[in-house]
């Protein structure tokens, strides 16, 4: 069968100007900051002006654990979005901007696909509003700030050997993880080793997605520990005088980008961590403005639910004080089959033994959400090869697990295919059955919070740290962080830490390769395994066949 590519859908959008979708949300013309005709930013006046307004109900879209099978979440998240207002609901959709690394690398670019997309899509995967760059351009002047104040006599008596803030780039590059700076002698400054991380890990990108407005965000720039002394005492991002100019590079960064769906309905696109290793959820300041001004949001995190769910709800949510009211966990069949063993190239092949081998993974994440005493409805993504003994597998297994399974035909169909889910989430959501509550609390120990991920959502036996890692969490403690959440920095494609086991392992370990301070975003990043913070490139990016065509158009990027 032929389909028409994500892009080709996306270029025969018939967008409406910007202003008409800020008019359906009650956002005058003079509080929306055009770029083009297509997207805006709101303005921070106008976010001011909703405080006392009323919540709407908060909907999250998560999914199992991903395979190379493909699950459709932002997909799933649009399409519920559309769904939702087409039952006469007033919905808001809110996620992440993509990362240009990614875009370049493996993963591609996308906002959606099919019939339930977010446009424009070439901007939203190239520069969009520019807030990356900005991020990039403030995390960075902060490391050429340290440098300039050791190079200019070192009055904080900072120990070069000890400084801890790194550079950044929104760009996936292995050359850069470990490098050394200021060589050249005298004139260049006093030579040290460093690196770069990816932009989305940067937790100049952390703090302004958990930023309430400028005064927040500026206080939180301050409280970045960015390098120790020689006695150990910490030095602060304030110290270096930094926070300020910092602050003014993110200025419009920090407000909410507003673009809209194939169907004309709004989104708010903002922020953009990454799940595996930052805390994967688009901004609270965009969360909560659309909680103002829709009856319903949906949201989505990162990555699998092990993942993007654990630290929307532990982190996001905790610090936020989000309360949400369901959850949606997609899953795909063919990602069922190959959860049980079968191969990317035999998925289109009827396989029901295969689906119900697979169908563990999913019940885990059903599990695990349930947990945090939110109602959960699972989502079947549909693919055309999916047969229909195979999709009543999966709801077979899910009734069983004490939920619901809905097929969903929004990539084909648009809002017409998720009309059944976005009853069922309204249905859900106006029970009040949700129970919200996060996973631990403030005052348990940073490594028992680290063994209590572990052990209640990845189902491992145990954690493993050196004494030295443990030190170093006790030492955070007595300096006032203990209170602080845990921010899991692990592979995507499995509760373990080994990509290759899929499925719902048991009886596996969570090796903590290294603990960082996050202490201007507010939590603990616990690196476990092999996960890198700067990704590489794959043998063949997806660069090499990116071009503009002879109409002008882009190509390859999707």
């Amino acid at each position: 069968m032929a389909f028409k590519s994500d892009i080709e859908i996306a270029r025969e959008a018939k967008k409406r100007p910007i202003q008409e979708i800020g008019d359906k949300l009650g956002i005058p013309t003079e509080h929306l900051l055009p770029y083009g005709h297509d997207k805006a930013k709101v303005s921070q006046d106008f976010i001011t002006s909703l405080e006392g307004k009323k919540d709407g109900k908060l909907i999250l879209v998560t999914a199992i654990n991903p395979t190379p099978a493909g699950e459709g979440k932002t997909t799933t998240t649009v399409g519920l979005g559309d769904g939702l207002n087409r039952i006469g609901k007033k919905a808001v959709i809110c996620i992440r901007e993509a990362s240009l690394g990614p875009n370049f690398g493996m993963k591609g670019g996308a906002a959606g696909g099919g019939y339930a997309q977010v446009v424009p899509m070439e901007e939203m995967n190239l520069h969009f509003t520019g807030d990356f760059h900005a991020i990039t351009s403030a995390h960075n002047l902060l490391s050429a700030m340290i440098d300039n104040h050791i190079y200019w006599g070192n009055e904080l008596e900072i120990d070069a050997r000890r400084v801890t803030w790194r550079r950044v780039m929104d760009m996936n590059d292995r050359a850069l993880r470990d490098t050394v700076v200021n060589l050249g002698g005298v004139s260049n400054g006093f030579p040290r080793q460093t690196g770069f991380d990816i932009t989305v890990a940067s937790e100049v990108m952390a703090i302004l997605c958990l930023s309430k407005n400028l005064d927040d965000l500026q206080e939180r720039l301050g409280r970045i520990v960015v390098a120790y002394r020689r006695d150990k005492t910490p030095v602060y991002c304030r110290d270096i005088k930094a926070d300020g100019a910092m602050t003014v590079l993110l200025k419009d960064a920090m407000q909410p980008n507003l673009v809209q769906t194939l169907e004309n309905n709004p989104a708010f696109v903002h922020g953009g961590p990454f799940a595996n290793i930052a805390h994967g959820c688009n901004s609270v300041i965009a969360t909560k403005t659309a909680l103002k001004l829709g009856e319903y949001v949906v949201t989505e995190a990162g990555f699998g639910a092990d993942l993007g769910a654990e630290k929307f709800f532990d982190i996001k949510c905790r610090k936020a004080g989000l309360k949400p009211a369901a959850a949606v966990i997609v899953a795909t069949v063919r990602a069922m089959k190959m959860n049980g063993g079968v191969a990317k190239a035999d998925l289109n092949n009827e396989n029901v033994d295969a689906v119900k081998k697979g169908c563990p993974n999913l019940g885990r994440h059903i599990a695990n959400v349930k947990g945090f005493g939110v109602p959960v409805v699972v989502a079947i993504n549909h693919f055309y090869s999916d047969t229909d003994a195979e999709v009543q597998a999966v709801k077979d297994y899910v009734a069983e697990q004490g939920s619901e399974a809905i097929l969903c035909q929004h990539w084909a169909k648009g809002s017409e295919g998720t009309v059944d889910l976005a009853n069922k989430v309204v249905q859900l959501a106006e029970s009040g059955s949700a129970n919200f509550a996060p996973l631990y609390p403030d005052d348990m120990p940073l490594f028992q919070k680290i063994e209590t991920i572990a052990k209640r959502i990845y189902h491992a036996d145990e954690v493993l740290a050196d004494k030295s890692i443990r030190d170093q969490l006790k030492t955070w403690e007595e300096a006032g962080y203990g209170n602080l959440p845990v921010c899991m920095a692990k592979t995507q494609y499995s509760f373990t830490t080994d990509p290759n086991r899929r499925g719902a392992p048991t009886g596996h370990s969570v090796p903590v390769r290294e603990v960082r301070l996050s202490a201007g975003a507010g939590f603990i990043v616990a690196i476990c395994g092999e996960i890198m913070t700067m990704p590489g490139l794959p043998r063949t990016p997806a660069a090499e066949t990116i071009r503009i065509n002879d109409e002008g158009n882009v190509e390859g990027l999707f």
